[in-house]
């Protein structure tokens, strides 16, 4: 089981430059990318997406990297937009007079920040090649995604646990729905017995027939059999989900919504207290585990 959840981050250098990875993500239905890059190495971006749109199948995924020149390094030929840097410097001036007033506290941004503004780079100087330091960002890349898969996959197996356990109790609270089933069927039967020699007692013409009817229909409304058979038949098809390799999260997402609908009816035909106590805690369980499972790849 793999999570959605995950983070990694990773310095690098080479090609005059140094820089730093930001990778992290959390559910979501589908692949959302969002990438902050330098907008001044050409092909970049796009190079970057599709190696993550291969290695990541689902999550709301967001990258930053934030690329600088080494000292002594690739400064020579780095094209600086004057007119963009000072209008940047200007507008992080005035967020942080905002923030001040508002009594809000902002980090500092470093030259490294200002820098991945967008426009602060020149673009299309002749004088300056991004190729090798594109190939060297690139040939790092993998190092950053192993260490993201590595995390999503730590903590899918620690998720893996926790839907166990909670599996484990939907199983216990079945198990215990049957016995206390068993025990409201007397007891519904003495029940039946003391409402129809009441209604005997009360009145000479009884249509037998419909008689037969209304009994026939409250022990169909109150027969909980099959909703316990399918919860014990939804743990059986969730442990094997569980235990499976490829990405279950949708399909655990569906199941449980059929787990909430047979705890549901259970709770409608209880006509115990006992028997409504274990439907309620059902669905406790079960709104905890579509809690978890929110976060399945």
């Amino acid at each position: 089981m793999i999570s959605m959840t995950g983070f990694a981050a990773r310095r690098g250098a080479g090609a005059g430059y140094g820089w730093v990875w930001d990778l992290r993500s959390v559910n979501g239905k589908g692949l959302d990318l969002r990438l902050r890059v330098p907008d001044w190495i050409e092909g970049l971006e796009a190079a970057i997406r599709t190696e993550l749109q291969k290695a990541i199948p689902r999550g709301n995924v967001s990258l930053t990297l934030k690329v600088a020149p080494e000292e002594g390094g690739g400064d020579a030929g780095f094209p600086l937009n004057e007119a963009a840097l000072g209008a940047a410097l200007a507008s992080l001036a005035r967020v942080e007079a905002a923030a001040i007033a508002a009594g809000v506290t902002l980090r500092q941004p470093t030259a490294a920040d200002v820098l991945t503004l967008r426009g602060v780079i020149e673009q299309g100087g002749q004088e300056t090649d991004t190729a090798p330091l594109r190939a060297a960002l690139l040939a790092d890349l993998p190092a950053l995604l192993a260490d993201f898969v590595a995390m999503r996959s730590a903590e899918g197996r620690a998720l893996a646990q926790v839907l166990s356990g909670q599996l484990d109790r939907i199983a216990a609270l079945t198990a215990e729905a049957q016995a206390e089933t068993a025990t409201r069927s007397a007891t519904q039967a003495d029940a039946l017995r003391e409402a129809l020699a009441r209604v005997l007692a009360a009145t000479d013409a009884v249509d037998e027939t419909r008689l037969a009817q209304e009994l026939a229909l409250i022990a169909v409304k109150t027969d909980v059999t099959e909703e316990l058979d399918r919860l014990t038949a939804h743990v059986a098809a969730a442990r094997a989900l569980v235990a499976d390799p490829a990405p279950v999260g949708r399909k655990l997402d569906f199941l449980m919504q059929e787990f909430m609908r047979e705890a549901n009816t259970l709770c409608s035909k209880a006509q115990s207290l006992a028997l409504t106590r274990i439907g309620l805690d059902l669905k406790t369980v079960i709104d905890q585990m579509r809690e978890q499972v929110q976060n399945v790849e």
